[in-house]
Formats: C-alpha cells, sequence, structure tokens
C-alpha cells in the first residue's frame, strides 16, 4: 500500500499532503488489495464481489476481486476502468481513465491480459485476451490490443500496431 502511495506523488505534479485519499483510484486499488482480493483467495462466495461492486458504484472503477494487482500502481482519473477477473498488472504501472483489461468471450482459464512492470497505459486503451504486455512498454491512449506486446515497445492505433521499440541496446522506430 505504501508503494502505491508513492507511485502517487512521483506521478501526479498535482499531489499535495493528504490528498491521495480522495483519488477513486487509490480507493479502488487500497480496498481490493486490504479486503476483496484476500477474500476472493479464501473462496468466500459472493462477499468480494459485493464489495467490489459497491466501490464500482463509489469510484467508478471495476477492478474484479480476482485480479492481481503489484505494488505501485497508479491509476489517474480512474473514471471507467474495467480490471478483469484473471488480469495481472505488474509492479510500478501508470494506467488513465477508461481503461479495460478484459477478455474476448472465446478463451476459457486465463481470459484477461498480463500486464509487466513499468508499463504505461494511456487513457481509453483496450486490451483484451489472455496477451502479455511486456515489461517497460506503453500503450498510447485510445488503442485496441489484441496481441501480444513485446517488451520496451509502444504501440498504438486501432488495431495496436508497434511504432516504436526500444530494446536494451538501441531502439528501433517502425
Amino acid at each position: 500500500m505504501f508503494e502505491d502511495i508513492k507511485a502517487i506523488y512521483k506521478n501526479d505534479p498535482a499531489a499535495k499532503n493528504i490528498e491521495f485519499i480522495l483519488y477513486p483510484g487509490w480507493q479502488a486499488v487500497t480496498i481490493h488489495k486490504l479486503i476483496c482480493h484476500p477474500l476472493y483467495k479464501l473462496k468466500i462466495p459472493f462477499l468480494p464481489r459485493l464489495i467490489s461492486q459497491i466501490v464500482r458504484f463509489f469510484t467508478g472503477l471495476e477492478i474484479h476481486p480476482g485480479a492481481k494487482i503489484g505494488k505501485g500502481i497508479f491509476i489517474d482519473h480512474g473514471m471507467g476502468v474495467v480490471i478483469g477477473e484473471t488480469a495481472e498488472i505488474g509492479d510500478n504501472v501508470i494506467m488513465y481513465h477508461q481503461v479495460t483489461l478484459g477478455g474476448t468471450g472465446k478463451h476459457k482459464g486465463k481470459r484477461h491480459p498480463t500486464i509487466g512492470n513499468n508499463v504505461l497505459i494511456g487513457a481509453g486503451a483496450t486490451i483484451l485476451g489472455p496477451i502479455y504486455v511486456g515489461d517497460n512498454a506503453k500503450v498510447g491512449a485510445q488503442s485496441v490490443v489484441l496481441q501480444d506486446v513485446p517488451a520496451g515497445a509502444t504501440v498504438v492505433g486501432h488495431p495496436a500496431r508497434i511504432v516504436r521499440w526500444k530494446s536494451e541496446d538501441n531502439a528501433k522506430v517502425c
């Protein structure tokens, strides 16, 4: 939880004093991590889902209790964010409003994306299916991602395509 607070001050130049407790992204993620996800892991039926729906009503963010969220996440202006049941989010991820980490309806089991560490996901981006977005990748605003994104790549468009790919030793512009 402290890593999430640090992420707010690191990534939001408007963050002052204790105002972060009013951020709906912080509220939704904190309740998810402290209450909903632990209850879900204990296989307690109904209650974690009920709590997540109450949080959705008040914050505008829908995070399924089964989603796994790493430390240092920052969801800025989180209204409309949807994070599916089998989604996994790494550490130090920045996500803007109206991001969807959803399923396609075609898969059983793992149905939602896995997001690596240090990923930036722009406003309105839609990432669908059991795909992987690699470490240090960037997903442009309003992009629709339907295939894996390599580490260090920047993707944009409908469907998303790689426009820049920064490997450890060089940068490629595609």
